[in-house]
C-alpha cells in the first residue's frame, strides 16, 4: 500500500501579501458596506453643522470612531468649548481600550517592538476588532500584524468613501434617512457579535448586555454603555468561572 505523500505547511506570506489579504478581508465583510452607510450619515451631520469636507475627512482619519465623531460634531456645532468636546469624546471612546487590550495578545510576540503595535492600536474600532477576533487565530503569528493593519485600512477606506459621498449627497438625504444610516452601525455590530459567540459565557454576556443597556439608559445612568459592558461582562465571567469550578 503506497504511503501518503508528506504534508507540508504553505510557505509564509510576505508582509505586503498579508496586508493585502487583510484589505481583501475587510471588503469581503458586510461591515465595510455598513461603514459606508454610517459615514454617509456622519458627513451629512457635519455638513449641516457647517464643517468643511477636509475637517470631516481629518476627523475620520485621526479619530476613527463614528460615535465619537457624532459627539464631537454635535458638541462643537452646539457651541461647546474644545476642552468640553474633547472630554466628552474621550469618555465615549474609553470603551475601545478593552478591545485594544484583548487584541494585542493575539498580535505580539515577546520580542515585538512597541512601534509595530501603534498602528494596529489606532486602527482598532469595533468593526476591525470583531473581524480580527474571528480571523486572526487561523493565521500564523508572523502574518497577523500586517494582516490586521490591512483589515483596519480597508475599513477606513470604506469610511472615507462614505464620508466624501455623504458630504456631497447631503442635499438629497432627508433627516430620517440620515438618522437611519447612523443606526446601521450599532445594529450591524450586534449581529456580528452574535455571529461570533461561541461558548456559553459569550451568549450570557450578550444577553446581559441586551438586558442592561436599555434599563441603564432609561434610568439615565451616566456612562450607561460603559457600565453595561463592565457589569454584564463581569457577571458573565463570574458565572462561567463558578460553573467551571463546580464540574
Amino acid at each position: 500500500m503506497p504511503s501518503a505523500p508528506p504534508t507540508t505547511a504553505p510557505p509564509p506570506r510576505s508582509a505586503i501579501a498579508s496586508f493585502l489579504a487583510g484589505v481583501r478581508a475587510a471588503w469581503r465583510s458586510v461591515l465595510a458596506y455598513v461603514l459606508i452607510g454610517t459615514y454617509v450619515g456622519v458627513a451629512a451631520l457635519a455638513h449641516d453643522f457647517g464643517f468643511g469636507l477636509g475637517w470631516v475627512v481629518a476627523s475620520t482619519l485621526l479619530m476613527w470612531v463614528a460615535p465619537g465623531q457624532v459627539i464631537l460634531i454635535s458638541a462643537l456645532g452646539a457651541g461647546a468649548s474644545a476642552v468640553e468636546s474633547a472630554v466628552a469624546v474621550g469618555v465615549s471612546s474609553a470603551r475601545l481600550l478593552p478591545m485594544v487590550m484583548s487584541l494585542l495578545p493575539l498580535l505580539k510576540r515577546m520580542d515585538t517592538p512597541v512601534r509595530r503595535l501603534i498602528l494596529p492600536a489606532h486602527l482598532t474600532a469595533v468593526s476591525m476588532w470583531i473581524e480580527a477576533q474571528r480571523l486572526l487565530p487561523a493565521l500564523p503569528r508572523d502574518e497577523r500584524i500586517p494582516f490586521v493593519n490591512g483589515l483596519g485600512v480597508g475599513f477606513m477606506v470604506a469610511a472615507l468613501i462614505g464620508t466624501v459621498a455623504g458630504y456631497h449627497l447631503v442635499a438629497a438625504l432627508p433627516p430620517l434617512l440620515t438618522a437611519a444610516l447612523l443606526f446601521l452601525t450599532p445594529m450591524s455590530f450586534l449581529i456580528s457579535t452574535t455571529r461570533n459567540c461561541r461558548g456559553r459565557a459569550d451568549w450570557l454576556a450578550l444577553a446581559l448586555g441586551i438586558l442592561l443597556a436599555p434599563l441603564l439608559a432609561a434610568w439615565h445612568v451616566g456612562f450607561d454603555l460603559l457600565w453595561t459592558g463592565l457589569v454584564g461582562g463581569s457577571l458573565a465571567y463570574g458565572l462561567h468561572r463558578w460553573r467551571e469550578a463546580r464540574k
